[in-house]
């Protein structure tokens, strides 16, 4: 996992969306850091730096909360539909050796055979790993991997340490045969039947009856 960046942050006064938008419009960034046996904390967070540290998910952050030293991990990320900018972060209290549970994000690597589609079933795994070491992607090399083969999580490797917590028969990746343009072709045709569509071919025969007439007249007035 990347070094944890140092993050200043400020306690938060002001609620509502009221005082949000003057937060977020003064380059900085609402914020809730949540504790097992505390109270929510709201805060508020630099902008730029915030959006540097967010980046990568499961990110840990070294906060600086006036004064006050407090290792954090970003648990959920809330940003603007149409803008670039974050609305809000949740944060959660966690300390050095001890263990948390995330999402991590399934990378594929490597080409399988020829003729097939890789197709990702599930986009990440629930692991378990120390807050200080959480992997910041799972790879799955799918080196000549033929059609057929399925990659479940008990399969995927997992670095030193980290504990797989999805259900171990899980359908991570699944590679099959490429299907061929005349073989889709045929299906195509088939669903249409099934679903009782003919095809209009009465553009085709009109425009061949038009140039049929087209020859008789210009050959009647030759004559």
């Amino acid at each position: 996992m990347a070094d944890q960046p140092d993050i200043t942050a400020a306690i938060r006064t002001e609620f509502g969306k009221g005082a949000a938008r003057r937060i977020r419009r003064a380059d900085q960034i609402p914020a809730v850091l949540y504790g097992s046996n505390t109270e929510p904390v709201h805060l508020t967070l630099p902008g730029h730096e915030t959006m540097l540290a967010v980046k990568t998910s499961n990110a840990l952050l070294n906060l600086d909360i006036e004064g006050r030293k407090q290792l954090a991990l970003v648990k959920d990320v809330q940003r603007d539909p149409i803008k670039p900018i974050i609305e809000h972060v949740d944060l959660v209290v966690v300390k050095r050796g001890e263990k948390v549970s995330v999402e991590v994000s399934v990378v594929v690597t490597g080409d399988a055979a020829p003729e097939t589609v890789i197709t990702t079933e599930n986009t990440s795994l629930e692991v378990e790993a120390e807050a200080t070491a959480i992997p910041e992607s799972l790879e799955v090399s799918v080196e000549g991997a033929e059609a057929g083969t399925q990659i479940l999580a008990s399969q995927v490797e997992l670095p030193s340490g980290v504990t797989l917590l999805s259900d171990p028969e899980l359908l991570v990746i699944n590679i099959t045969q490429a299907i061929s343009a005349e073989a889709l072709e045929a299906e195509l045709e088939s669903a249409e039947a099934d679903a009782g569509i003919e095809k209009d071919e009465s553009g085709e025969d009109a425009e061949s009856t038009e140039a049929a007439e087209s020859d008789a007249q210009g050959g009647s007035e030759e004559e």
